[in-house]
């Protein structure tokens, strides 16, 4: 049975891997910029999508640039808190019911102190989205599920003082600090922001995360940041094995304690593998794979992200989403960054289910996977009610439109 593109779109899902500054409106960029004075290649829509937010990238720094421009418009609580509303509000459309955004607060500031503020002017954003959903009839009648989100606040793997106030007056402040200790202070600064924010300040944050640059800058360079989060309980995650291959992957878990990996691209490529101690690459791989899928460690993939920044890969056909799959990982599908990679979760996740003919079960299970990897701001009590009532409400639907005809095309 073919799954519908409707089906996909009506089902209840949830988004892991998105990133906040990657996921503007593209009409709200351009009216942002025009208010703010901030310089675009073009201020209109086609323009910056022919100069900017391409189809497809060269590489990943080509796909990067765009965050220049993202970044420079997301300077101010109050535009801050309008692209996180906007996010969710959009999300919502194509009923995603969990969200965790992430996003690196140093890129919005010029001091340390001042990432709180940023923090609670993205959780003011998707909670005025939630509480306008969540008082709907549907949900109120308990026809639909609510409205939840957590924060994963971003680390990055290399910076230069251009990129941020902050990391300009960080390396101002400390001149004669090799390059990587001073990427592991802001890292380390950033673990301890989130704590705060958690634990003080009442924001949702769920998860640290690794973002940015890979090739050059290793993971466990950032090992201090992530053991300042382990050591307080807050969930990990690695961007890992996108322009490194499996040991990345393998140093993410063991030195950040990464209990899931973004994107991941890279797992099954032995000949990607750089050390040259290890001499058995397939089977270094077998045992990898392994050791994942045995721990249920997630795996963020983002096919249409993936296919811009890796053109070696040709088309989805190629994605070693399908040997995730086969080798029954905890795969969820994420965006990534929705304005860059022009795309939607119900694109993503229509990508993987035509290229690999899901059925509506192994469809149920790919979306269920999802909230089950959540780092979810509540209980584990509360997580088991969602993924239960998630599970409920795909049933719903997929009853529902296969009574009417829509479930295959």
């Amino acid at each position: 049975m073919t799954i519908s593109a409707e089906l996909i779109r009506a089902v209840p899902k949830c988004d892991l891997h998105v990133h906040l500054d990657g996921s503007l409106r593209l009409s709200t960029l351009i009216e942002l910029a025009r208010k703010q004075g901030v310089s675009l290649p073009s201020y209109e829509d086609q323009g910056l999508r022919d100069l900017v937010f391409k189809s497809q990238y060269a590489n990943l720094s080509e796909y990067l640039a765009g965050f220049a421009y993202t970044c420079a418009v997301m300077r101010d609580h109050e535009a801050i808190e309008r692209v996180a509303c906007e996010l969710a509000e959009d999300v919502l459309a194509e009923n995603v019911r969990y969200l965790e955004v992430r996003f690196a607060p140093q890129l919005h500031v010029a001091r340390s102190d001042e990432m709180i503020g940023v923090l609670s002017a993205v959780t003011r954003g998707l909670e005025r989205a939630a509480k306008t959903f969540n008082a709907t009839p549907a949900v109120t009648a308990g026809r639909d599920l609510r409205f939840r989100f957590g924060l994963i606040v971003c680390a990055m793997r290399n910076f230069s003082p251009g990129m941020s106030q902050y990391y300009a007056r960080l390396t101002e402040v400390l001149p004669t600090m090799p390059h990587k200790e001073l990427v592991a202070l802001a890292s380390l600064e950033g673990a301890r922001v989130a704590v705060e924010a958690r634990d003080h300040h009442g924001i949702p944050v769920v998860g640290f995360d690794l973002a940015g640059e890979e090739a050059g800058f290793r993971a466990g360079h950032h090992a201090a940041a992530f053991q300042e989060a382990h050591h307080h309980f807050i969930c990990k995650t690695v961007h890992a094995g996108e322009a490194y291959g499996p040991e990345s992957i393998y140093e993410a878990i063991t030195r950040c304690h990464a209990e899931r990996i973004g994107h991941g691209t890279w797992l099954f490529a032995p000949d990607r593998i750089a050390d040259l101690t290890i001499k058995d690459r397939a089977r270094y791989v077998d045992l990898l794979v392994e050791y994942i899928a045995s721990r249920r460690i997630g795996i963020e993939v983002c096919p249409t992200s993936n296919l811009q920044t890796m053109p070696e890969l040709g088309d989805i056909a190629n994605h070693p989403v399908r040997q995730m799959l086969a080798h029954r990982l905890a795969v969820t599908i994420g965006t990534d960054n929705r304005l860059v990679s022009h795309t939607t979760l119900s694109r993503e996740i229509a990508l993987v289910a035509d290229a690999f003919s899901l059925d509506l079960r192994a469809l149920r299970n790919l979306v269920l996977a999802g909230f089950k990897a959540a780092f979810f701001p509540g209980s584990y009590a509360e997580k088991r009610i969602c993924v239960a009532q998630a599970a409920a409400q795909f049933d719903r639907v997929a009853a529902e439109m296969k009574a009417g005809g829509t479930v295959g095309r």
